[in-house]
């Protein structure tokens, strides 16, 4: 692994920030500045709390830390989706979010626990 551009979790996190940020353009006007707004920055923070901790990952507590921070923007991002599929069920590319978003957590979810048992070798 010579980059964070090589982690699945990354690739993934940055492809749904990608698809959750047009997505929200579908919005009526006054939402897209509200909960569009939100979740634009959730799923954001998602690949760059993942970015951020690979930068530290010579440091294992800061590392780990940052992870979680990415996976905890993930069940934000899921939340807000989720409030989403219900408020505007019209606009469908919400459920596959839905559902790549949970699988993306629990991905996290695993890799943090490679890490707490591998971290020397990576």
């Amino acid at each position: 692994m010579s980059s964070y551009r090589d982690l699945k979790i990354y690739k993934k996190a940055f492809d749904l920030a990608i698809r959750a940020h047009r997505a929200t353009q579908k919005f009526p006007k006054y939402e897209t500045y509200e909960l569009g707004s939100q979740l634009r920055k959730s799923s954001m923070s998602v690949k760059d709390n993942i970015v951020e901790g690979y930068g530290r990952r010579k440091y294992k507590p800061e590392f780990l830390k940052f992870l979680t921070y990415s996976h905890s923007s993930c069940d934000e991002a899921t939340s807000q989706i989720t409030s989403i599929t219900i408020l505007y069920p019209d606009i469908e590319e919400f459920n596959g979010l839905l559902i790549e978003y949970e699988s993306l957590g629990r991905q996290i979810s695993t890799f943090i626990k490679y890490v707490e048992k591998n971290w020397n070798n990576l």
